[in-house]
């Protein structure tokens, strides 16, 4: 018997001891393959059912992200629209109380009668023609009261300097020639006999 037991114990390897090669099976079970080693043998489905439902709820939630993304952008967009046009009316509505104010101007509410040909009780009204018999526009137009602002001054030293300039510099009419006399007696530099 004492042969018997070594030999079983040397076919099913040393007792606790485990490492590289080395396993701690019943010596009855055969090995399995597996695909590190390329021997024959039962393999491993590369797709799980864990996995199969794992990908199926990520793509179920990129879907409805995506869904959810584009509807935020949608209305993202029509909300900057509405902003932008509540900003134009906004400035129509300033633009429309302005013209309001400039009705409360006496001023303008006579310029704006004049253009219309009225005439206050006791004016005579003319209307200037150009060459083609056409009645010339008038130029000069009130501006808004809100957007005439008080007019600063030119600075004395300003006034002063735009001299200096001046006389440094005095402007040159090319086609005239300077006086001859002051008095006005002689023009141009030309004489009374001259013919």
């Amino acid at each position: 018997m004492p042969a018997d037991r070594r030999t079983s114990s040397r076919a099913s390897g040393p007792r606790g001891r485990t490492g590289p090669g080395r396993t701690s099976r019943p010596a009855g079970r055969p090995v399995r393959a597996t695909a590190d080693t390329g021997a024959p043998g039962r393999r491993r489905p590369r797709l799980t059912s864990r996995a199969t439902v794992l990908l199926l709820v990520l793509a179920v939630l990129v879907v409805s992200y995506a869904s959810s993304a584009r509807a935020y952008l949608q209305q993202r967009g029509e909300l900057d629209a509405l902003r932008a046009e509540i900003a134009e009316r906004e400035a129509a509505i300033d633009q429309l109380e302005r013209e309001m104010r400039r009705w409360d101007d006496p001023a303008y509410v006579q310029q704006e009668a004049r253009e219309l040909g009225y005439v206050l009780p006791g004016e005579t009204s003319y209307v200037v023609l150009d060459e083609d018999g056409e009645p010339l526009e008038s130029a000069a137009e009130l501006a808004d009261p809100d957007e005439v602002g008080e007019q600063e001054e030119p600075a004395v030293w300003e006034d002063a300097w735009d001299s200096i300039v001046l006389a440094g510099r005095p402007p040159v009419d090319e086609g005239t020639p300077p006086l001859t006399e002051i008095d006005g007696s002689q023009e141009s530099g030309t004489e009374d006999g001259d013919g």
